[in-house]
């Protein structure tokens, strides 16, 4: 099949699939009116195998430490799969699934496939990382680029998370949970019943991202956009917070944006 970006449609909402760019949902347009920041770093990206930042670009597993390219020196950030083609295994009306195979620098074999899948209302993006050969840990998340004004008023964020990670001065969380704070964030939160965070343009539309995950990453430092990033765990959660990736068990996630025009 070709790896050329797909339209996906459904009622009056329409999406754009960039496999050739990461894997990455390029747009996403309601009435006409587009949600996502555009560019080709921007879109929505999938976070895999990890979320966010890996102190110094290692991690241990077992015995052994892996050392990762630090993109975002002096770490390494939001994995390794949005710098990729991904291959597009099928494509209907408002679907797409895309596959894509971890190789180096990533020290092990595994296949990430990801599922986008669109209603009127709603897009759900499913993704799970698979291996048949040797176990390691994983993450998994997206890092969706909301623009923060669509034509009226700027977007508000309303969320009612249990805690926030405490941030050092690398950006890293501490391993210390404060009382939620005030934005601006670039900042981790838990959400022990899932994420759910609501975004409202005001006079315009809501839309509300959930997962049954239960981090969520909120970046809102910079003017042009919004980031909402829903993950299988906290930032440098490989060597704090790993998830096993084994023959018998791959890891799963899934995210579904709602949106309502008001």
């Amino acid at each position: 099949m070709s790896n050329e970006d797909i339209t996906l449609t459904a009622g009056d909402a329409e999406v754009t699939v960039q496999p050739k760019n990461g894997g990455r949902v390029g747009g996403v347009r309601v009435g006409g009116i587009e949600l996502l920041r555009q560019g080709e770093r921007f879109g929505c990206f999938p976070m895999v195998p990890w979320c966010g930042r890996i102190r110094d670009g290692r991690f241990r597993d077992g015995a052994a430490v892996h050392q990762m390219p630090l993109n975002s020196p002096p770490h390494a950030i939001h994995g390794t799969a949005r710098d990729g083609a991904w291959t597009v295994a099928r494509a209907t009306a408002d679907e797409a699934v895309l596959t894509y195979d971890l190789v180096e620098p990533w020290p092990y074999a595994g296949r990430i496939t990801q599922v986008v899948a669109l209603t009127g209302d709603a897009l759900t993006l499913t993704m799970s990382v698979e291996t048949y050969d040797s176990s390691f840990p994983a993450q998994i998340g997206w890092h969706p680029w909301f623009r923060r004004n669509l034509g009226g008023e700027d977007v508000r964020l309303d969320f009612g998370p249990a805690w926030q990670e405490e941030r050092g001065d690398d950006h890293l969380p501490t391993g210390h949970r404060l009382d939620p704070k005030p934005g601006p964030w670039d900042d981790c939160f838990g959400m022990p019943g899932g994420v759910d965070v609501a975004l409202t343009w005001p006079g315009q539309l809501e839309l509300k991202v959930t997962s049954p995950e239960k981090w969520v990453v909120v970046y809102d430092e910079q003017e042009a956009a919004v980031c909402v990033e829903p993950q299988t765990g906290p930032p440098n959660g490989l060597n704090t917070l790993p998830r096993l990736v084994t023959p018998l068990e791959p890891l799963e996630a899934t995210t579904t944006w709602r949106w309502t025009r008001l």
